[in-house]
Formats: structure tokens, sequence, C-alpha cells
């Protein structure tokens, strides 16, 4: 396998477990004593950041780079 092949595989692999986990712990605040209204603000940062992470992941491994 390449490198770029390997680098495809294993960033979607971390992104998918970045957002495992960061969904885990969102739903987790929400149904707990919180409640959906007090666990709100933290599912908007949750998705603000997994638009970050899922941003990262397209511009290190799936974008053309155009050779220097």
């Amino acid at each position: 396998m390449s490198a770029a092949t390997l680098e495809k595989i294993f960033g979607l692999i971390g992104t998918l477990l970045v957002a495992a986990f960061v969904l885990g712990l969102a739903e987790s605040i929400s149904s707990g004593a919180a409640g959906f209204w007090g666990g709100f603000p933290f599912w908007v940062i949750c998705f603000s950041v997994l638009i970050l992470v899922c941003y990262n992941y397209w511009d290190t491994c799936l974008r053309k780079k155009s050779s220097d």
C-alpha cells in the first residue's frame, strides 16, 4: 500500500474515533443531570469541533495538493 492510501485509512479511523468520543460525551452530558437544554451549548461546541476535524481530514488527506 502506498503512503497516501495509509494516510487516508488511518485519518478516517482517527476522525471516526474522535467523532464517537465527542458525540458519546455530549450524549452522556445531555442525558444526565444537565438535561437537553443544559447540554445544548455543549452540543453546539461538539458539532463545531467535528466540523473542524472533518475539514482537517479533508485538507490533509483528500484535497489535491499542487506539487511545489
